[in-house]
């Protein structure tokens, strides 16, 4: 099994409606991309964060999952989103568990 830990950070611009949007769109790739076993994704509450303000994880079946995860359609249009609202930054950690 596969954990996938993404960080994410956004411009002063961004708004929560749109923070919020983001993590509707995200949760719902469960439906819809093969060999997610779980999502996960909130606000961080923590002071030790540096900036980063919303967390993903992301479990997947294997390690092939994970690799149709990042071009499938569905990923590519949270990722479009992400940009569209002011993606400045992110941390992305993948490993077995």
């Amino acid at each position: 099994m596969i954990e996938h830990i993404v960080l994410l950070k956004f411009s002063s611009e961004t708004t929560e409606v749109q923070k919020q949007e983001l993590i509707r769109r995200t949760l719902q790739l469960k439906n819809v991309i093969p060999g997610i076993v779980d999502i996960q994704q909130g606000y961080n509450f923590s002071n030790r964060s540096q900036g980063f303000e919303i967390g993903l994880t992301v479990r997947f079946e294997d390690k092939a999952s994970l690799e149709n995860y990042g071009p499938h359609p569905e990923h590519q249009a949270v990722f479009s989103y992400l940009k569209e609202i002011g993606l400045v930054d992110s941390i992305i950690v993948d490993f077995e568990i």
